[in-house]
């Protein structure tokens, strides 16, 4: 062992048991960004909402001074910031060592977590400047809550499209997903082509962009006059072509599922007689398939938002009733009404997915 690795150690323990000080920076970033925030929120609250109509004036008033308020709270840990270090100062005169490294500590997280509510207030502030940009121009172009509300009827009749053609895609994905999936780990000398078909399937769909497969299947098929496939329609023509791209995502989830298993389980279940094929149905499949809920999921919330691409070959959709409205009265706020409709159905299956991956991490921690 050389000088230099022995005294490593002592070094590291040296570092972590230092008595620098390092409130002082952290209160006065925290004391920075909380008076920035103020300051912003204050000239916004008394600058916007004049140039507002109606009752956006009322509303941008009472949220910009709520923000004020906060931005004022947000300051709040900087003097329990300053206490603690006037603590830590005392006791180091004292001689507790030990006492007034807590309280610098402590002055120190204080500082940091005034400067963490600061930051997020300044970004709320700098997006209300933004809706206020142009005389309001842009609020009235993306927000106008009347027209909003007129449009609203129109475009859930629309999304209720984009939720069907979802739901439907969604099955058939699970089904065709898996085939290729278990094609893809074919084994033997005769599964070889097999798996070579696949391989190319899954790396063709995953190269082409959704919209694009969508465009070849709405106008393709028909064009090309094939039977059954030239009279689908554009519903299931969308769920056709959104099934054949992300069949070959969620065939790579699947796989990788499969792959997780341990080999150990394909070995018990054959000793025990079990073909291949039952080996795949009744041990490895139901193992895959509970550890890959999480990525499954995420690949089918982003399965609901390409069914806005579905508008460009005639269906229907919210994104297409909520562009015919944009344009009839050179406004966008129908449109804003179609992704609040998919941040409503979207955000909860999000929470859900990450209270599924947390489960799995304490599962996975406590085996």
């Amino acid at each position: 062992m050389t000088l230099s690795s022995a005294t490593r150690p002592i070094r590291i323990r040296e570092r972590i048991t230092s008595d620098r000080d390092s409130s002082g920076t952290a209160l006065l970033v925290g004391a920075l960004c909380c008076l920035l925030a103020t300051a912003s929120a204050i000239l916004s609250a008394l600058t916007l909402p004049g140039a507002a109509e109606g009752i956006w004036r009322v509303t941008i008033g009472l949220a910009l001074w709520g923000l004020v308020g906060l931005a004022v709270l947000a300051g709040l840990p900087v003097l329990r910031g300053l206490a603690h270090r006037r603590a830590a100062s005392e006791a180091a005169s004292a001689g507790r060592s030990t006492q007034a490294r807590a309280f610098r500590f402590r002055a120190t997280q204080s500082g940091w977590i005034a400067a963490g509510y600061a930051l997020p207030l300044l970004v709320i502030v700098g997006f209300a400047q933004f809706l206020g940009a142009n005389n309001h121009a842009v609020q009235t172009t993306f927000f106008d809550v009347p027209f909003m509300l007129q449009s609203i009827g129109d475009v859930t009749v629309g999304f209720w499209q984009n939720v069907q053609i979802a739901v439907l895609a969604e099955i058939l994905v699970l089904i065709w997903a898996m085939v290729i999936a278990l094609a893809r780990i074919m084994p033997g000398r005769a599964g070889r082509p097999i798996r070579w078909l696949a391989t190319a399937y899954i790396d063709a769909f995953r190269a082409v962009p959704s919209i694009i497969v969508i465009y070849l299947v709405g106008f393709g098929l028909p064009l090309a006059g094939i039977p059954f496939f030239s009279e689908l329609g554009p519903l299931w023509s969308s769920v056709l072509a959104l099934t054949l791209t992300y069949g070959a995502y969620v065939a790579e989830v699947y796989r990788s599922g499969i792959d997780g298993v341990h080999w150990s389980q394909v070995a018990a279940a054959r000793s025990l007689g079990l073909s291949y094929g039952k080996t795949m149905r009744f041990v490895v499949v139901p193992q895959a398939v509970r550890r890959v809920m999480p990525p499954l999921l995420n690949d089918f919330i982003g399965l609901q938002k390409d069914t806005a691409l579905v508008t460009i070959i005639g269906t229907v959709d919210a994104f297409t009733q909520a562009k015919i409205l944009a344009n009839n009265y050179f406004n966008l706020s129908s449109v804003t009404v179609v992704a609040i409709l998919f941040i409503i159905i979207t955000i909860p299956q999000t929470r859900f997915v990450d209270r599924l991956i947390e489960r799995d991490n304490r599962a996975k921690t406590r085996g």
